[in-house]
């Protein structure tokens, strides 16, 4: 491996360093540092309001930090450094950043009058700007990955919940993402549907992509994650290995709310 190689490994994909993030005098985040090692899975467990689906969407600047700072593979997110001072960046510059970073939702929030494979295609065309051929040609693969090759000219209206977030993981990798971001991606569905998202994203995790993973499926983190952190109140109470934690948490908190989901 060579000297770069081993410098670039060697940098975690998603760096946190004291996130604060407020909204009006609601403090969401209170100082979150943590790291996600190049091709491991984070999942990220709490209570509603915990701050967790904030945190995720700070990772990408899709809100902006009010103190702290955020890097993914080693790049500042949202911002420039200069002087010891942080200057937001522009608009294009944020987006051109989150090219890097995949995301699903707790709902799909796919095109309702486009297809499957039109819904897969739309970002690389228009933001990528890969050639129609070449991007037709890789959401095909992208959605006979996810089990869905027979599906790519149905519109989400025919499609099942299940369907529907598999088809909503197939356009976030159409971006050749190095970080995906799941938030919740299967509290919205029907119980039977849960686990054909989850075979996939455990697929994905077996192929090394680094995934930072909201979730209350705690089958799916105590199997698939490499770290778990547990959230409330906007702050990391415990982390550390998913089986030791889920086992044998050590934080009152922690035990109160295991004991209500497990």
């Amino acid at each position: 491996m060579s000297t770069a190689s081993r410098t670039s490994a060697a940098v975690p994909m998603v760096r946190a360093e004291q996130v604060c993030k407020n909204f009006g005098g609601l403090r969401v985040l209170r100082g979150i540092s943590l790291e996600v090692a190049r091709g491991n899975v984070l999942c990220v467990i709490g209570p509603s309001g915990s701050g967790k689906s904030t945190f995720l969407r700070c990772i990408n600047h899709l809100e902006q930090v009010d103190a702290g700072r955020l890097y993914v593979d080693g790049e500042l997110i949202g911002y420039r450094e200069k002087g010891g001072k942080l200057y937001e960046l522009s608009p294009r510059q944020a987006a051109r950043q989150r090219r890097d970073i995949g995301m699903v939702f707790q709902h799909f929030n796919l095109f309702p009058h486009r297809t499957a494979l039109a819904n897969v295609i739309e970002a690389p065309i228009r933001v990528n700007r890969i050639g129609k051929a070449d991007a037709l040609a890789r959401a095909r693969e992208l959605l006979d990955r996810v089990g869905l090759a027979d599906k790519a000219g149905t519109y989400p209206a025919q499609l099942s919940g299940g369907q529907q977030q598999r088809v909503a993981i197939a356009r976030a990798l159409a971006m050749d993402p190095k970080l995906m971001l799941f938030d919740e991606p299967t509290s919205a569905l029907d119980p039977e549907l849960v686990g054909e998202v989850l075979t996939v994203m455990r697929e994905l995790a077996d192929s090394g992509m680094t995934m930072v993973v909201v979730t209350h499926e705690m089958g799916f983190a105590r199997e698939v994650a490499d770290q778990l952190v547990f959230m409330d109140e906007g702050v990391v109470v415990e982390a550390g290995a998913p089986r030791e934690v889920l086992a044998n948490p050590k934080h009152e908190r922690t035990k109160a709310f295991l004991s209500r989901i497990l």
